[in-house]
């Protein structure tokens, strides 16, 4: 699982590739080169957002095994073996 760290170093990553296509829309419009850049963008994109979904799902994960872990004791004790069913 990538780091919330490592995202910085994506959106670092993305600032710079933006400004390499602000810089060839106006120096010129080598459409090839463009869409180099546009696939490089998307593939950062697609790295922070599974990122953030990986964190979050590990996040909801563990609330709800904190929240079972809570309640199972009191009025769940039947199921307290089945927490994990999916």
């Amino acid at each position: 699982m990538a780091s919330i760290k490592e995202v910085e170093k994506v959106a670092d990553d993305l600032e710079q590739l933006v400004g390499a296509l602000r810089s060839e829309l106006t120096n010129g419009s080598d459409f090839e080169k463009l869409t180099q850049i546009a696939d490089e963008i998307s593939e950062h994109a697609d790295n922070a957002a599974q990122t953030f979904s990986t964190v979050n799902e590990t996040l909801m994960s563990r609330i709800d095994e904190l929240k079972g872990s809570r309640s199972g004791g009191r009025s769940r004790s039947s199921s307290g073996g089945q927490s994990k069913g999916s």
